[in-house]
């Protein structure tokens, strides 16, 4: 149970023979770029869809959309409100316009151990202390499905004369039901984007960006597109995207209510002693707002194993894949392409591991979820740490040096630290534990990944 939103089901989405749609801008089918005809229908049929007053069709991916959205808005060397727990992608687009991050940290979730949502009031709190703030970039919902209160983040930040981009790439799915949440659009962010290929059927890369409200300008958006997106973009992704719209405006009631359905009947009676699975219980603690139910989030944490043991038993046992592990927990990402056959062997399998487990063993002091973010201090924006002399050395001997390079637990993709922020032994420690524990660490150097990128004679202690 995992990405691409499709799940490779042919019952619910199929395509023609991909090479007889293989095209480029020849006489009748549009530019991307510069469209009049039948991409613009597309993507305004997309747009009616989502209640957006412009979307564009993405083909790289949301993250062209984050690179385009926020390089839209800012000039270079803004300020920006940044949501510590945002995709490397948007420290990409901060380097790149050499902008001044103010991080917000979202809570965490004690239970769960998972990033919690994002404080409206905190939000608030630093739009006063930071009055040239141009941009608050969030990430809602995340990746294990925990929703912030966009609505009332969005009014605070119009007080203020601030857009609101909100990466909503986990939750294109949201607003088909009255099951899911509602989008960040209908709350009012003024830029969102979707990776309709995580929960949508839809090919993998594609995605969207909405554009909404008075502060920001889809002419310039549409220009900065041009820029980072390809000028040879895949009709077949396109395609891809225009069959998914289609489908969900002639059968989303009906799919949807059977995806309902199968989450009903998976959790129904679904008695576990010691995997816990994450439920409504966590909504109005740590600025939780809402669930994405379509996220199963399957927490190891009072128990003798590990997210990534559960992840392994799966895999090899039961032939399970799930999207992802994590010290603590996995997650099982789910869509309305999944079959009631699939949540089954799911459920069967949770049960006997769960049987299992011993009642009289638990691991202790055991670090908490590999996204949860270490607390650091900058000493020099990205863009001047990444123009700076670098070298490699063990990362033992780190503390007190200061970071040469992004590093981060794959996926998601949320770095740790970034270039410029200076390294802890407390970091030190958290990423020498997700390595023993089998975690997929990017950013680290050397055949056992024992090195770690620091810029050159910067020390701080």
């Amino acid at each position: 149970m995992h990405m691409p939103g499709h799940k490779r089901n042919t019952n619910i989405m199929s395509m023609i023979n991909p090479y007889e749609i293989d095209i480029t801008e020849i006489d009748g089918f549009d530019n991307l770029h510069d469209a009049n005809d039948v991409l613009k229908k597309a993507m305004e049929r997309a747009a009616h869809l989502y209640h957006s007053e412009h979307t564009h069709f993405l083909v790289n991916g949301s993250t062209v959309g984050i690179l385009s959205g926020i390089s839209a808005v800012v000039n270079r060397g803004d300020t920006v409100i940044v949501a510590r727990n945002c995709h490397k992608a948007v420290y990409h687009a901060i380097y790149l316009n050499d902008l001044k991050p103010v991080y917000i940290y979202p809570q965490i979730e004690q239970n769960y151990d998972i990033n919690g949502g994002i404080s409206p009031e905190k939000v608030e709190e630093m739009l006063i202390n930071n009055p040239n703030t141009k941009l608050v970039i969030l990430t809602s919902p995340t990746y294990e499905g925990i929703v912030s209160n966009v609505k009332k983040i969005a009014k605070i930040c119009h007080r203020f004369h601030v857009p609101l981009m909100i990466d909503e790439a986990h939750g294109a799915h949201f607003g088909f039901s009255k099951d899911f949440p509602v989008t960040s659009i209908e709350s009012g962010a003024d830029l969102v984007i979707h990776s309709v290929h995580k929960t949508l059927p839809s090919f993998t890369q594609t995605a969207l960006l909405h554009v909404n409200g008075k502060f920001v300008d889809n002419e310039r958006v549409k220009k900065m597109l041009s820029i980072y997106e390809s000028s040879s973009p895949s009709y077949i992704l396109m395609a891809s995207i225009d069959l998914c719209i289609e489908l969900l405006e002639n059968r989303g009631e009906e799919l949807f209510t059977q995806y309902k359905k199968n989450l009903d009947t998976f959790k129904m009676g679904l008695e576990l002693k010691h995997l816990t699975i994450l439920d409504e219980s966590v909504k109005n603690q740590s600025d939780v707002y809402a669930i994405d139910e379509s996220k199963i989030v399957i927490s190891t944490k009072n128990s003798n194993i590990t997210g990534k043991m559960l992840y392994d038993k799966l895999l090899n046992k039961y032939k399970i894949q799930l999207e992802m592990a994590s010290m603590n927990y996995v997650i099982a990402m789910t869509s309305i392409c999944d079959s009631k056959e699939g949540f089954e062997r799911l459920r069967s399998a949770l049960i006997e591991i769960d049987f299992e487990i011993d009642d009289n063993y638990r691991i202790q002091d055991r670090t908490s979820n590999s996204n949860s973010i270490t607390i650091t201090t900058q000493k020099y924006t990205i863009y001047e740490a990444s123009h700076k002399e670098s070298e490699d050395i063990l990362l033992s001997k780190a503390n007190g040096r200061i970071c040469g390079e992004y590093v981060y637990v794959y996926p998601p993709g949320i770095p740790l630290i970034v270039p410029g922020e200076e390294i802890s032994n407390d970091f030190i420690e958290k990423l020498i534990e997700y390595k023993q524990s089998g975690l997929d660490v990017k950013g680290l150097k050397g055949v056992n990944e024992e090195f770690i990128i620091v810029l050159r004679e910067e020390r701080t202690k």
